[in-house]
């Protein structure tokens, strides 16, 4: 009796790599990214002088970390990075546009700013995410910087009903008041939180997962329609098998 040979079909997954943008086209690959992710999906209003590609005053400033999937030769996610050499000559972080960060002052020289965070959908996965928070652990240990900030945004679609619920979820997690900031434009937490159960997004929930503070109540930003919440992770609480796994990771 013969036995039909069962056909395989093989899976091919992308080869994922991570590291710094060098070249003007890869930036500016990333940026289109940018506001295909954040305009065109996501509905944000970006002022920009090249029609398909997010810029600000902070970009000529800032690193540009991406994940390329090199069979394609596309970059699939990004993150920008503000250095603290360059947040001095910028004259300040992105994020003091929605937050007074006063409290944070003794903290500047080694403090890094991450932004900008976004993955093509068809790459949403554990994977690709990885890889970026492998990129952001090597810049964060090759500088010998020991804090990195960032808006953590969650969605106002419904008003802000979920942002306002789950920031009055977060309280273990809130930072030690000497380094609370101030939303410039607060969210109107009491009135907008009504109990419903609502689900941290990924991003907010790794960084939680790795030690970062919540260092403010939400400020609404009225150009993305994001309730932002300002993300602190003093790399000193970052637990070392937790870095050990994401400094090993530099392909997919």
């Amino acid at each position: 009796m013969l036995h039909q040979a069962k056909q395989i079909t093989r899976i091919r997954r992308p080869r994922l790599q991570v590291g710094l943008a060098h070249s003007d086209s890869d930036i500016l690959e990333a940026k289109r990214l940018r506001f295909r992710i954040f305009a065109e999906e996501l509905g944000a209003k970006l002022p920009t002088r090249t029609p398909g590609v997010d810029h600000d005053l902070y970009d000529p400033f800032c690193d540009h970390l991406i994940v390329r999937d090199e069979e394609n030769n596309r970059i699939v996610g990004t993150y920008r990075i503000l250095p603290p050499e360059a947040a001095k000559r910028v004259g300040g972080y992105y994020s003091e546009n929605e937050f007074d960060l006063t409290r944070l002052h003794l903290l500047r020289d080694s403090m890094v700013e991450i932004g900008r965070s976004c993955i093509d959908p068809d790459y949403r996965t554990g994977a690709t995410i990885a890889l970026l928070w492998s990129g952001l652990a090597r810049y964060m240990a090759q500088g010998n910087y020991r804090t990195l900030i960032g808006c953590a945004s969650i969605g106002m679609a419904d008003g802000g009903h979920v942002a306002a619920n789950l920031f009055s979820r977060l309280g273990n997690h809130m930072a030690p008041p000497e380094y609370r900031v101030f939303p410039r434009c607060p969210l109107p937490v009491e009135r907008l939180c009504n109990g419903q159960p609502a689900e941290l997004p990924p991003l907010i929930k790794g960084y939680l997962r790795a030690g970062a503070y919540v260092c403010s109540e939400p400020a609404w930003d009225p150009d993305f329609n994001t309730a932002d919440l300002l993300i602190m992770l003093p790399m000193a609480r970052v637990d070392e098998r937790y870095a050990r796994h994401f400094m090993e990771r530099k392909a997919a």
